[in-house]
């Protein structure tokens, strides 16, 4: 073998490194393009516009911190955030806590092939309209629908349902509940089963291995599916709007109406600004939680 081949040999080496390198960067590259197309992009503008200023109706780029000052000073601005806060919270609890016997139903005792058809049914409400789905409620909780007839029926006034905190919640259950019950299966599916065995071998009862074995195994993705339900309860308008008719103030809410007044996107956009910090701040410490380390 001549010492020529050498050089050949290495530079060959190298390029298939620099060429599996560029192909993993191909499959990498969309990740970062989508989180700065569609996250990092209107994020910026969403903050441009709230220093802008309206002009005879008209948005006219600015640098004035008039729109903060006028929704911070904004009397009912807190109660509207705290009232969307808890009420989203409060959800996305009810909402784990009513997935939960059915993940574990899913995940535990249906066979591998039961729950792929039941997690199917899960999904299946994405193929229809969410707006639909919401509206179909309105024919369940007006006066003189089916629940108001049904309590007539035992003697009760049967009184319209619209436009109630139970209204509000269960818009957001039709939209995070599948995706909940979803996340559920998945995590409770992946605890490790050894132990789970060698604790029932050993005499521990039911409740102890769910409490001590499963929930903290599968707690990442418990939290991840309380996380999601929170999420989309807490910017939800159209349940807001239809069930809830507008009559507690939530943030999307109050985003629409200073939109409406007078088209004053800058102060719309404080609100939005306000909106995301919080939802960051929430994701970051309820992933802290979720991943901390026992003891």
């Amino acid at each position: 073998m001549t010492s020529s081949a050498f050089p050949a040999r290495t530079s060959g080496r190298r390029f298939h490194f620099l060429f599996n390198r560029a192909w993993q960067a191909l499959w990498v590259l969309p990740l970062p393009a989508w989180l700065l197309l569609f996250f990092a992009v209107p994020l910026g503008l969403l903050v441009a516009i709230s220093f802008w200023s309206v002009v005879n109706y008209r948005l006219t780029p600015d640098a004035t911190l008039s729109a903060w000052r006028y929704v911070l000073g904004l009397d009912f601005l807190w109660a509207s955030f705290w009232r969307s806060y808890g009420l989203s919270m409060a959800s996305a609890v009810a909402i784990s806590l009513l997935a939960f016997p059915a993940s574990y139903a899913m995940a535990f005792v249906a066979a591998p092939r039961q729950r792929l058809i039941l997690l199917g049914l899960a999904i299946a409400p994405f193929f229809t309209s969410y707006l639909v789905r919401i509206y179909s409620w309105q024919v369940f909780l007006t006066e003189g629908g089916v629940i108001s007839s049904v309590i007539q029926a035992f003697g009760g006034k049967g009184e319209s349902l619209l436009n109630t905190y139970f209204a509000l919640f269960l818009g957001h259950a039709t939209l995070a509940l599948p995706v909940v019950l979803i996340l559920q299966t998945i995590a409770l599916a992946n605890v490790d089963r050894t132990g789970i065995s060698a604790a029932a071998n050993l005499g521990a009862r039911p409740g102890a291995i769910l409490f001590r074995i499963i929930l903290p195994a599968a707690r990442p993705g418990l939290t991840l599916g309380l996380l999601f339900a929170f999420l989309l309860s807490y910017a939800e308008f159209v349940s807001a709007s239809y069930l809830g008719g507008g009559t507690f103030q939530t943030l999307p809410i109050l985003v629409t109406d200073l939109v409406r007044a007078g088209q004053q996107w800058p102060r719309a956009a404080v609100v939005s600004l306000l909106m995301i910090a919080s939802l960051l701040i929430t994701a970051f410490v309820t992933v802290l939680w979720a991943y901390r380390e026992k003891g």
